[in-house]
């Protein structure tokens, strides 16, 4: 469907898509003086053994020097050396030689000259005692570390002998109740060839579904609901028969761990419900319906979340309406009623509409009155990019969901200014501005976000990565990894936590059918540190429509 990616990166407040590049290929190793050589390596490489640069495929790591080198002074100049579990630096044959066609080039290769072995780190020492024909030195030894990539191959890959260590995490999948408006259509066939691929791989231990798997909000606003959200979510397995049944699969075959993880789409999907449609799925539920954490990994050092638990329009709201739901477990946030606007926009094509926004103005000197302004603000300028043909006073959106029995108008969720007192008040999430710290503290925020920043910065581009850090590698050293989804910006990206250590943070992207220009079929995989090695490597990959996959963008590494 067209405009897809526009409709969730509002109504969702989500980030865009950014993708980290690694450094150039060629890297400067040594600082450029008249008195001294300088040297490039033709791969990614650090002087930091804890944060090795990942190379996907290494044969042959050449330097360039600045100057011509005297052959008679490379005996012994050239140390290769494998960094072992531990993170030992243990010695490595190698083979170094002078390019006899270009004397500025020194060509390192294993002792078999074979491709450096998968998923490994190495070190490469290079003496000062190394000199050019004119007798220029490095200045000092010369020390640079990288990482080897895996090559991914579900059939099996050799360097990880055929266990099962790799954990793949999707996100987003948005499967719809209905192919009329549903987002998730033409990649149908490709998720579930990929679901098979993962299912018959020898080296997968778990896959992990962060979240949004079974779309309870992207429906229109006259679409009538069933009597319990239970027959409702039994109706979208129906509609995905193909996709349910190929994670059934893979659970009832009993060789990988499947997890689900909640995300603010399916917020409502009970336990009870998905193991009906998922007999045996492992769920990784908190204490608050909605919302979950999944920790895994050898050390727990992985974190997987949907990350929807820090956007104020999406976390679940557990204070606001209950007056009118009469129900004490209702946690439906304003998000919710923003899909349920902007997908009717998409199904009447965003409509031309003579609707026109109420005159609102901001008191500064209220910081309650200033955020309902913001509030205001954000849903003004929803309702301006997804119009719609209904009238802001139609009781237009059927609800019979979470405790709504009644209809409810736009007019109902936007806010107003009274004329008499000058106060900005609605009738839908009255006060939501002021129960945002408690709804933080119900729903288990570690670190609070400010109201008015989690109003405004929510539709910016870095806002629910950066929670990563500020939720988790700034106040746990032990979790050294972190995916989300929710954006739909599928990334991979270096971070440090508070002992400076190098943390990862990626994103696992979306399913649906249309990004925008933006990557789709996108899943990570998380490779643990093989025997020998102490590198863990994350990856990110893009599926296509004809069951192949591609590496997006540069994998990252941590070491133990």
């Amino acid at each position: 469907m067209k405009n897809i990616k526009i409709v969730i990166a509002i109504l969702l407040i989500l980030s865009i898509f950014m993708l980290q590049a690694c450094s150039s290929v060629k890297t400067a190793l040594s600082k450029d003086d008249a008195t001294v050589m300088t040297v490039e390596s033709n791969i990614s490489m650090s002087d930091d053994s804890g944060n090795p640069p990942v190379n996907d495929s290494v044969q042959t790591v050449t330097f360039t020097f600045s100057e011509p080198l005297d052959p008679n002074t490379l005996s012994g100049a050239v140390t290769l050396y494998q960094m072992d579990a531990g993170g030992i630096a243990v010695n490595q044959k190698c083979v170094a030689k002078i390019n006899p066609d270009n004397s500025k080039l020194l060509d390192i290769n294993t002792e078999n000259v074979e491709k450096f072995a998968e998923g490994k780190e190495y070190k490469i020492v290079l003496s000062n005692a190394l000199k050019s024909t004119t007798g220029l030195a490095l200045g000092k030894d010369f020390t640079g570390y990288f990482a080897t990539n895996y090559v991914l191959n579900f059939a099996g890959n050799t360097p990880l002998n055929n266990t099962r260590s790799q954990i793949v995490v999707i996100s987003d999948i948005h499967l719809g109740v209905s192919d009329a408006f549903a987002e998730t259509q033409k990649n149908r066939e490709a998720l579930v060839n990929l679901l098979t691929q993962i299912k018959n791989s020898p080296n997968v231990a778990e896959l992990v579904i962060a979240g949004d798997l079974l779309d309870g909000w992207f429906v229109p606003m006259d679409y009538v609901l069933p009597d319990s959200q239970s027959t409702f979510f039994d109706s979208v397995a129906a509609n995905n028969e193909s996709i349910i049944d190929a994670i059934n699969a893979i659970i009832t075959a009993g060789l990988i761990k499947v997890t689900y993880v909640p995300g603010n789409h399916d917020l409502l999907l009970t336990d009870a419900d998905l193991e009906k449609i998922l007999p045996g799925i492992n769920q990784a539920r908190g204490d608050v319906q909605g919302l979950g954490t999944y920790i895994t990994g050898k050390n727990l050092e992985i974190v997987i979340e949907h990350g929807h638990k820090y956007n104020f329009f999406c976390a679940p709201d557990q204070i606001s309406n209950r007056d009118i739901t009469k129900n004490d477990s209702s946690v439906l946030p304003p998000g919710y009623f923003f899909t349920r606007i902007a997908t009717s926009s998409v199904v009447e094509g965003h409509p031309s509409t003579t609707n026109t926004f109420p005159g609102v103005t901001a008191d500064k000197k209220n910081a309650s009155q200033f955020n309902y302004y913001l509030y205001y603000e954000t849903w003004k300028g929803i309702l301006t990019t997804l119009p719609v043909t209904e009238s802001f006073s139609d009781k237009a959106i059927k609800t019979n969901i979470d405790g709504y029995k009644e209809p409810v108008s736009i007019n109902d969720l936007l806010p107003q200014q009274n004329s008499k007192d000058g106060l900005i008040d609605v009738t839908l999430y009255k006060g939501v501005q002021d129960t945002w710290d408690k709804r933080q503290t119900l729903n288990g925020v570690k670190v609070k976000i400010p109201v008015d920043i989690a109003i405004t910065q929510a539709s910016t581009y870095s806002f629910t990565d950066e929670q990563a850090k500020a939720q988790f590698f700034d106040i746990d050293a032990s979790k050294r990894i972190v995916v989300f989804g929710h954006t739909h910006g599928a990334c991979v990206l270096p971070e440090t936590n508070l002992k400076e250590q190098k943390t990862i943070y990626a994103n696992a992207g979306t399913w649906i059918d249309d990004a925008q220009g933006y990557p789709t079929m996108t899943f990570v995989v998380i490779t643990p540190p093989q025997s020998g090695s102490a590198i863990e490597i994350v990856n990110l990959y893009k599926y296509s429509l004809d069951n192949t996959f591609t590496q997006w963008g540069k994998g990252q590494a941590i070491t133990n």
